[in-house]
């Protein structure tokens, strides 16, 4: 099985990435699509020049590479998405040869975190927009809704979370996606310093978060322009 996990940044991402690397059977890839995403648009994102020299930046070479054998022999194979990167220009035709399933978390948890990483976030940076319709196109290919896991579900019991997340990709649950050792991954991207260094200090999902963050004037607005998206694909939460 290829499980491809499309989300947004500054999502849990990572930690649910680790969370399958840690079992046995699961190989997992870091975001393929980055070096081509940043490529094809030339926006300036942190170690820009690192990313595009560590991965392939032809989408179709990317999506054949998605689409191709399992790494290590692992009969499954996790790949973590971003849905910013799958910008019109790129062919979604690869999509039909993976199980994708959706991770969602609050807007303004979204932008309090990213707007730490890197200033002025847009609505195109957060991917909300563009995880709506890579939705509705995988719902269109597939004839069904897919699966839709939240950050705060995952953080608020990971062991049922993630239970309900194996069962409906068709895969039995492993203890074993709930801790990790601490510090760097082999599957993590070059990115990895300057986007990772609290999950690399993690062993395992954190607690659950306290009330939402108060934003100032422009990132509230930007929430809300995030939310109808967030509202549509948390109607489909496990």
């Amino acid at each position: 099985m290829k499980i491809a996990m499309w989300s947004g940044p500054r999502n849990l991402s990572t930690a649910l990435m680790y969370a399958f690397a840690a079992r046995p059977d699961c190989a997992a890839s870091d975001e393929p699509f980055y070096a081509a995403y940043l490529q094809a648009t030339g926006l300036d994102h942190p170690m820009r020049g690192a990313v595009i020299a560590s991965q392939p930046t032809d989408p179709a070479r990317v999506a054949a590479f998605c689409t191709g054998p399992n790494p290590d022999g692992k009969p499954h194979w996790y790949q973590k998405h971003m849905t910013l990167h799958m910008i019109p220009a790129f062919d979604r035709g690869f999509l039909r040869g993976l199980t994708n399933a959706f991770l969602i978390r609050h807007p303004a948890r979204v932008i309090a975190s990213y707007a730490r990483k890197r200033e002025s976030p847009t609505l195109d940076d957060i991917g909300f927009a563009q995880q709506a319709q890579l939705f509705d196109q995988v719902a269109d290919l597939t004839g069904t809704a897919p699966p839709v896991v939240s950050a705060e579900a995952i953080r608020a019991n990971p062991g049922d979370a993630l239970t309900r997340l194996c069962a409906a990709l068709g895969l039995p649950f492993d203890p074993a996606m709930l801790h990790w050792t601490p510090g760097p991954k082999p599957q993590d991207g070059v990115w990895a310093p300057h986007w990772y260094n609290a999950v690399h200090q993690s062993t395992g999902f954190e607690d659950p978060e306290g009330p939402l963050p108060d934003l100032p004037p422009d990132f509230q607005r930007l929430s809300d322009l995030a939310m109808p998206h967030y509202d549509r694909l948390l109607a489909h939460s496990l």
